[in-house]
């Protein structure tokens, strides 16, 4: 089975003066995050959308959905965890309790904050992370990358073509993924910045999805602006 996991447990603190999480603002006609889960509502190949969020949100996401999604059968809200790598435990132990987990069980995992991912890449995803365990999406740095250990000074600079910026999905077969971050000491669950570096840590192979440069993420006021453009609404200023 194939599942689908949008995250939503950020609370938009890059976004300015706000007090909605940047998920919940409005891109045209629906919330941020309503336009990111119907990219995977309309897939067919995912048993169940779930979507994980802050306690405080549960209800308002759940409102959410029915207004714009109102076909509830296909969509699960959950809490989230206080880390990106703990709500997506709780994503797995809901699907390993509700359906139970074997080496053929598939996560698509999403920020709720890219609502341009599109149906290739989610079908890429699926199909990456069947054949090698674990896929990310990603592009080719197109900027020159400098590494800095103090913050002051310029420590190296590493070949470009070397490099990518990764995106999201992220996907994986979700057992080996929950066998993995068990196996994890507290020092390198305080190191990751994201699922794919489970698999790193622990030597196992990553395979790269092609991502897009509209994929974008919505993090600050200029971002929710070029959304806008790419859905062809205006964006107010607050």
């Amino acid at each position: 089975m194939n599942f689908a996991l949008v995250l939503a447990g950020g609370n938009g603190s890059r976004m300015g003066n706000t007090k909605t999480p940047k998920q919940f603002m409005m891109l045209g006609d629906k919330p941020i995050i309503a336009h990111s889960v119907e990219r995977f509502f309309v897939e067919p190949d995912f048993e169940k959308v779930i979507v994980l969020t802050p306690a405080a949100w549960v209800s308002s996401t759940k409102d959410i959905m029915r207004k714009y999604l109102p076909d509830m059968t296909k969509i699960v809200v959950l809490e989230g965890g206080d880390t990106r790598n703990e709500t997506l435990m709780n994503g797995i132990r809901y699907i390993e309790k509700e359906y139970s987990l074997d080496d053929d069980t598939i996560i698509v995992t999403h920020d709720a904050v890219r609502p341009f991912v599109t149906h290739r890449m989610i079908i890429e995803n699926i199909e990456q992370a069947k054949l090698y365990g674990a896929c990310d999406t990603c592009v080719p740095a197109t900027d020159t990358i400098v590494a800095s250990e103090d913050g002051k000074y310029i420590s190296s600079i590493p070949e470009r073509r070397k490099l990518y910026q990764g995106q999201t999905p992220q996907s994986f077969k979700a057992k080996r993924l929950k066998e993995l971050y068990e196996q994890l000491t507290d020092e390198e669950k305080a190191i990751l910045t994201d699922a794919c570096k489970i698999f790193s840590i622990k030597g196992e192979k990553v395979a790269i999805v092609s991502g897009a440069q509209s994929n974008i993420k919505i993090t600050y006021p200029y971002d929710l602006k070029v959304a806008g453009t790419l859905l062809g609404v205006e964006v107010e200023d607050d």
